[in-house]
């Protein structure tokens, strides 16, 4: 089971049923590996200012990102609502990716959101075997919810 708390920036509206979907995804990306765990996980959608502000401040990336994670734990085994971490996505680079990538935002929003799930859980991209690991989980997760290009 997963709590949500959610943030959202009034300034870049999502409709409430891609908010629902998103966050299915994450929860299904978390239950895949801990299907009996409960945890808090802070969903926040915001606008580039934003995002650049947090990547320089805790990456030390002076521009605008898509998504950032902030896992919260090493993993043992929470019997308890324990904070799986936060996850912020950019809706204005959001949209810029999806035009260019030719999908919906909707489905823009669904991928940033497993792939943020995924960081949370340690999965990471840096080797080439890790970002393949990582692409197949994201599509497995997105393709079994019926979330498609």
């Amino acid at each position: 089971m997963i709590r949500f708390y959610v943030e959202r920036d009034p300034a870049f509206p999502i409709p409430e049923t891609v908010f629902t979907l998103m966050k299915r995804v994450i929860r299904t990306c978390v239950q895949e590996h801990y299907p009996s765990h409960r945890f808090e996980v802070e969903l926040t959608v915001c606008g580039d200012e934003e995002i650049r502000r947090l990547n320089r401040e805790y990456r030390d990336i002076d521009r605008p990102t898509d998504v950032l994670s902030f896992p919260m734990l090493e993993f043992s085994m929470p019997q308890v609502y324990v904070s799986l971490g936060n996850i912020v996505i950019s809706a204005e680079t959001a949209r810029r990716q999806a035009e260019e990538y030719g999908h919906s935002l909707r489905r823009e929003l669904c991928f940033l959101s497993a792939h943020a799930a995924l960081h949370l859980l340690g999965y990471d991209h840096e080797t080439e075997p890790e970002r393949e690991e990582m692409e197949q989980k994201q599509r497995e997760v997105l393709d079994s919810l019926g979330i498609t290009r």
